[in-house]
């Protein structure tokens, strides 16, 4: 019996991948690019917390003096966040404490 012989693709990372379709770090399109990823990923980071927390959209912007809006538009990386809104929503409203780091 034959053995096929495999094709040796060249294998594209993803930082060729993120070059090729939204350019190399520090132009225009890629650091909105960056942006629009963290937001998404911030996002993230307060949905699944609430969701530990057992609270609903609802819950947390009525501890937090926004709207149900808000936090759907911000779990859904829609919208910018302010460092202030941001400690608001985990330490005050889902009890987590902020670290930053900047390297």
């Amino acid at each position: 019996m034959k053995t096929k012989e495999k094709t040796n693709k060249k294998i594209t990372t993803f930082e060729e991948h993120l070059t090729k379709r939204y350019g190399k770090i520090g132009t225009k399109k890629r650091t909105e690019f960056e942006i629009k990823a963290k937001s998404f990923a911030i996002g993230e980071v307060i949905k699944e917390e609430r969701r530990l927390s057992h609270m609903t959209q609802e819950q947390l912007a009525e501890k937090t003096g926004t709207r149900k809006s808000f936090i759907s538009r911000i779990e859904n990386g829609h919208s910018d966040i302010q460092l202030s809104t941001l400690y608001r929503l985990l330490e005050i409203g889902l009890g987590r404490t902020v670290s930053l780091n900047i390297s």
